[in-house]
């Protein structure tokens, strides 16, 4: 018998904390904020007003059951880095140098109000563009910048980096955004792990398939394109080509009609169209599979047959798969499976990727929506380096963006088109004010610097996109130096561009309490009580029993594109070319013959997007920018392990180390994690390479679907 891979490093150190937990260090409760479908409750050490010692997961609430992930396992690291950015500055040199000096909070801010004054003065309030993301996922800090922009009537932001292929695809068949308890996968047969390594982007996934592994005997599927840490830890690898997963759940539906596997009685109690999908699915054998996905024939029949014979068999869908140009399409085919066996009837079953429609939010103090204007436009964040170097279209017609707020993200790294957004940030007719943390590369670029907090240092609300748990996370220690929270910042803005809103003279603490209250979810009081407020809606409407959420309850093979998931958003890329059945959609991005890779930006372990690139353990524990490549690949390419190669497309030119590794297949290249641009010889990071041309149906970026050459190279 094969051994499995040691368990995932956090549940190892869970289960060493658990027994080690020094009881004589007081410790408080809170939510980690970073961009991760877990969102785990937290056990945070608290040494004295300022510091923090280990951070341990909360066992007590039901989902993460005290399981985070080793970075944020020690994020006194990063709450405490000394290169945290403790007071304003003012840029001195120019824009990228780093050339700053010190300023007072009110010479700062009185320089963004005159800045952001005369910007709208000479070309209207929408040359002024907030941009931010999911730096932070508390919705008071993250969300209340869309108040300031709809006071001001500055630019709109449509957010395109992460999740639009996903829920539009799931969305497309279920009709909402929401689907089993998350909870159950402990209860499942078969949990299949599909487009996610979720040892490195939400452990808490592994918790609750190795325990139903451990209680039930469950058998643990992981499709990938790499085997990956999460792929080590499963009975069944499906290792695929990128952007196949149509394909690849296509001929496993195939097999389940041929078979008999399909559930009839289900299909026409639940589904719309079964008969069509069955007789457009004959000739999507398993043959046809393993030409387009590279899976063997065999392995694919065995996988439809474990599926079809396990009633209680568990979907976990992911980000990573969708991040293609056929990433929606993809995303609808593989949830199709679960309605095919009617694994949605049991507990245990069906077909989960994110549980955003559960919680109702009604947001209208934090983002104030009563003075929003529809006729203002909204600009691509994904397109960010076309709308600063003057792309027509992508500005949508309209003025020059000449005014930037930037909080929570760090595009000068993770945006798309990265040559447009270095030139687009070094215009000197560009104001940029950017309130963060640390000095990042879009800080660098700024004209103005504004120190940050973290999380633990402000109050604000969470829920979990992974769970089904509303959680507050207080305030506990106090910040270093002058840092600010977003909301103050934002709110000094206001005062000094004109903007009026009774939001922005509310603490944190009022506006969560509000909108605890107006969304149905009770009282701030109330939820510090509770600690956790679990709102998982019953099982039937979990699974709709009661019907999916369309007029007649039906289950969509047959989605209506133009109409999923918003239909006044307006449709985006080649959307007339979608199948309208579930099916392999040959649209990403084709390899040439002086391109011949695919090349995928998979997530690191110890990085998370650009965030934890600065802590010296995590920086190193990746060592170095690499790029993983087949020995064949490597040899008939004359790169050796270890070599520095180029990677290079239409787009750019990026310098990484090779490391070859058999568990990706010919032709395809993973790079792990998003580096600085300096920690690459060359100052190119690896989204150079990719592409912002907006995805079918709505849009997003396709930041695993890059054709590239690969050759040795000189740093």
């Amino acid at each position: 018998m094969s051994r499995r891979a040691p368990l995932p490093e956090a549940l190892v150190l869970w289960q060493r904390d658990a027994m080690n937990a020094p009881p004589r260090i007081a410790r408080r409760t809170s939510v980690c904020p970073h961009d991760c479908p877990s969102t785990c409750s937290l056990e945070v050490e608290v040494l004295d007003e300022r510091t923090i010692g280990r951070v341990h997961g909360d066992p007590r609430q039901s989902y993460t059951a005290g399981v985070i992930c080793a970075k944020v396992a020690r994020y006194a690291e990063r709450i405490h880095h000394p290169d945290r950015l403790t007071h304003p500055m003012i840029r001195t040199g120019a824009k990228g140098t780093r050339s700053f000096r010190r300023a007072t909070w009110e010479e700062a801010l009185d320089l963004v109000g005159e800045h952001f004054l005369a910007a709208e003065a000479a070309h209207g309030p929408q040359t002024v563009w907030p941009y931010y993301y999911a730096g932070t996922m508390g919705l008071v800090m993250r969300d209340g910048i869309h108040r300031l922009r709809h006071a001001k009537r500055y630019s709109g932001m449509f957010s395109s980096f992460c999740t639009n292929m996903a829920w539009t695809g799931y969305i497309a068949g279920t009709g909402r955004l929401a689907g089993p308890d998350p909870r159950e996968m402990a209860k499942s047969d078969c949990v299949v792990i599909w487009g996610t390594n979720a040892v490195h982007t939400q452990v808490n996934v592994m918790t609750h398939a190795i325990r139903a592994r451990k209680e039930r005997g469950a058998k643990i599927v992981v499709v990938d394109i790499y085997d990956n840490a999460t792929m080590k830890q499963a009975d069944v690898k499906l290792l695929l080509r990128p952007g196949t997963d149509g394909a690849l759940a296509c001929a496993v539906m195939h097999v389940l009609f041929r078979d008999g596997l399909a559930d009839w009685d289900y299909l026409r109690r639940y589904t719309d169209c079964p008969d069509d999908l069955a007789a457009h699915l004959e000739t999507r054998t398993p043959a046809w599979g393993e030409a387009i996905t590279g899976i063997p024939a065999g392995e694919i029949e065995a996988f439809a047959r474990l599926v079809g014979e396990t009633k209680r068999t568990f979907f976990r869908l992911g980000y990573g798969f969708t991040r293609q140009r056929n990433g929606a399409v993809n995303m609808h085919a593989a949830a199709s499976i679960a309605a095919v066996t009617g694994a949605w009837l049991h507990e245990g079953g069906g077909a989960f990727h994110n549980n955003g429609a559960i919680y109702h939010w009604d947001k209208s103090l934090i983002e104030g929506h009563d003075l929003r204007d529809p006729s203002v436009r909204v600009l691509d964040q994904s397109q960010i380096g076309r709308v600063l170097t003057g792309d027509a279209q992508a500005l949508a017609h309209g003025p020059p963006v000449t005014a930037l707020l930037i909080q929570n993200t760090n595009p000068v790294s993770v945006a798309p088109e990265q040559e447009l957004v270095k030139q687009g940030f070094a215009r000197e007719d560009l104001f940029t004010v950017v309130h963060e943390q640390f000095l990042t590369e879009t800080a660098a670029y700024a004209d103005v610097v504004l120190p940050a907090t973290m999380f633990l240092e402000h109050d604000d609300l969470y829920q979990g996109g992974g769970h089904q748990h509303i959680q507050i996370g207080p305030k506990i220690v106090e910040a270093p130096g002058e840092c600010r929270t977003n909301h103050e910042v934002i709110a000094e803005i206001a005062k000094r561009v004109g903007a009026s809103h009774r939001g922005f003279s509310m603490t944190p603490r009022e506006i969560i309490d509000e909108t605890l209250s107006a969304s149905g979810w009770g009282s701030l009081e109330a939820l510090e009580r509770e600690v956790f407020k679990d709102v998982q809606p019953p099982f039937e409407k979990a699974h709709y029993l009661d019907g999916f959420a369309y007029p007649d309850g039906k289950f969509r093979f047959r989605p209506d594109w133009t109409t999923v998931p918003a239909p006044n958003a307006g449709a985006m890329g080649p959307w007339t070319q979608m199948p309208s059945l579930p099916d392999h959609w040959a649209v990403t991005e084709d390899r040439t013959q002086a391109h011949p890779f695919r090349l995928a930006t998979s997530p690191a372990r110890n990085f998370l997007n650009s965030t934890f690139t600065e802590t010296p353990t995590s920086t190193a524990r990746e060592a170095r920018p690499s790029v993983m490549i087949h020995p064949a690949d490597a040899a008939a390419n004359a790169i050796a392990d270890g070599d520095w190669v180029a990677l290079e497309n239409e787009r750019g030119r990026v310098l990484v180390t090779a490391k070859l590794f058999e568990g990706v297949r010919r032709g395809v290249l993973i790079a792990e994690g998003i580096w600085p641009n300096c920690a690459h010889p060359d100052g190119r990071g690896i989204n150079t390479l990719t592409g912002a041309d907006q995805v079918a149906p709505y849009g997003g970026a396709a930041f695993h679907d890059i054709r590239v050459a690969i050759a040795p190279a000189t740093p």
